[in-house]
């Protein structure tokens, strides 16, 4: 088990009224399951993607990571898990202006304190697996929205985390370039990376093994019609 999150309550204070943002959510994930979880604005997707992110705490709950319990992590190996255990991907590519791809690429492998060789070594073959080797001493100025979306996906993965967080993935790309991301994700998921995506576009979340929903701060699994089948006959 990847993620293990059971009974995770968010509350935030807001002039001196307690509001709920999640309310009991229970989320496991296998290794190698490509999950989505889909929800309007406002529905408290981001706030969960924050927490399996190791970038918020939850109010209450229990989150194990890969068997690690992290709400009982100080702050500096909450760092070291978003370093090495977790792959970012956001919307807004979040790309260094002034730094080329290969070095985007390299910045997790530089705070990791790998040796410079080493860094040129795993990037260029981390933007291979994305397709985008020959663009390596291209800046972000000179790449398209999905060719930068690309560059963001290599640096995810090239400390190998044990899972892909998506935030809204394709939501600055027209649909040709966010086809060719879902595509890219199908491939990862089929080498065996673990993808968490966060989206509020059904025909994205579509691509996923998994859907769920949350609504209010609540969540629900999406039925598929073999399963729905299966619970019919029962």
């Amino acid at each position: 088990m990847i993620l293990d999150l059971k009974n995770i309550y968010k509350d935030y204070n807001q002039d001196k009224l307690v509001v709920p943002v999640l309310k009991d959510i229970s989320l496991q994930v296998e290794e190698g399951e490509y999950v989505a979880i889909m929800g309007p604005s406002g529905s408290g997707k981001t706030t969960l993607m924050n927490i399996i992110g190791c970038l918020d705490r939850p109010t209450s709950g229990e989150f194990l990571l890969a068997g690690t319990d992290v709400l009982a992590l100080k702050d500096k190996e909450l760092s070291n898990v978003r370093l090495n255990s977790i792959g970012f991907v956001f919307q807004s590519f979040h790309l260094m202006p002034r730094e080329s791809a290969l070095e985007n690429v390299s910045l997790p492998l530089s705070y990791a304190g790998v040796k410079k060789k080493e860094r040129k070594e795993r990037a260029l073959k981390a933007l291979g697996r994305v397709g985008l080797e020959d663009r390596a001493t291209f800046m972000p100025t000179q790449l398209s929205g999905g060719q930068k979306q690309r560059v963001a996906i290599a640096r995810a993965m090239v400390n190998n985390p044990k899972i892909l967080l998506a935030d809204e993935p394709t939501g600055a790309l027209d649909s040709k370039s966010g086809a060719q991301i879902m595509e890219l994700f199908q491939k990862l998921n089929e080498e065996g990376v673990t993808i968490v995506m966060i989206t509020h576009d059904k025909k994205i979340a579509d691509h996923a093994k998994q859907v769920y929903h949350i609504i209010d701060g609540e969540i629900s699994r999406e039925v598929g019609e073999e399963a729905r089948h299966e619970e019919e006959k029962d």
